[in-house]
């Protein structure tokens, strides 16, 4: 559980929810977990929490990386994540199995770019 600080215009915002584990890795590949989870509803409040219920093996690409290469910390998340609404009102509640942690991302709505055709 955690807290999101206040912020103007929360409205506009969402979260970006991201479940994952910092592990020594090769620099050279891409790793993730599979997993699953599932968002809930928290009866008589209308509040939801995240649950991630399951977590795969690690996958990732198969480049052969020397054998003298440097190890590196590297986040390593799950293939899924969720969008939520924005609001410092409420705690964000996830559970996640021991050893992994949330981490999460704020966006807010930006300008439209079209890219011209000929």
């Amino acid at each position: 559980m955690f807290r999101l600080p206040k912020l103007e215009n929360e409205e506009g915002l969402r979260l970006n929810l991201i479940v994952g584990k910092t592990l020594q890795l090769d620099t050279i590949n891409r790793y993730f977990f599979s997993g699953k989870g599932e968002r809930k509803s928290i009866p008589g409040w209308g509040h939801s929490y995240y649950n991630v219920k399951e977590v795969g093996p690690m996958a990732g690409t198969r480049a052969a990386a020397p054998p003298d290469a440097p190890k590196v910390e590297k986040f390593v998340s799950l293939s899924q994540d969720w969008w939520v609404r924005y609001n410092s009102k409420l705690p964000v509640v996830v559970i996640v199995p021991k050893g992994f942690e949330v981490r999460y991302q704020v966006w807010k709505p930006g300008e439209t770019k079209k890219a011209s055709v000929e």
